[in-house]
């Protein structure tokens, strides 16, 4: 018998299984992130994105509830290729010395773990509205939107600060 999914509900759940893993995965290393980071915004930032992630794997495990599937992850393979990224060119033998050209590598990282919960949950969110999840999708938006606003905030961080530094 196959584990393949045999209708939307079923990539509705998986969708957000995957998403709980690649979560988990991200707060290890944004954390770690944090304690290298020398911007204070930087630092400020990842610590908030932590609480963020936090709180948006707490909303996947009431869906995952509510939509009557067994609340467990499944480990996220693509989540785990860019935290093995982030960790190599950000904390491994391969990082920058502490300052502001770890603090750029940081934030592209960062950026690069984020697109995948913006993909993860902006998808979820059109599973939930397809199936007439009016709630889940409402829920699973917002999530996304909370994603894209520290996206945008790393961008201008970048942009306005650590960049010109790094440079």
């Amino acid at each position: 018998m196959s584990d393949a999914p045999e209708d939307l509900k079923d990539l509705y759940a998986e969708e957000m299984k995957d998403l709980w893993s690649a979560n988990d995965q991200m707060t290890k290393v944004v954390k770690k992130m944090a304690g290298k980071a020398t911007d204070a915004e930087l630092k400020q930032m990842f610590d908030k994105a932590v609480d963020g992630i936090g709180k948006h794997t707490e909303v996947l495990k009431t869906l995952i509830e509510a939509a009557g599937e067994k609340v467990k992850k499944e480990h996220c393979k693509g989540m785990e290729g860019l935290v093995a990224e982030a960790t190599k060119h950000c904390l491994g033998e391969e990082a920058p010395e502490a300052g502001p050209v770890l603090d750029a590598q940081m934030i592209a990282q960062y950026q690069r773990m984020t697109h995948y919960g913006i993909a993860g949950f902006g998808t979820a969110a059109a599973y939930a509205k397809a199936l007439g999840e009016k709630d889940a999708a409402s829920k699973l938006s917002a999530a996304t939107k909370e994603i894209y606003g520290g996206d945008e905030f790393a961008t201008k961080l970048a942009d306005t600060a650590v960049n010109a530094k790094a440079k």
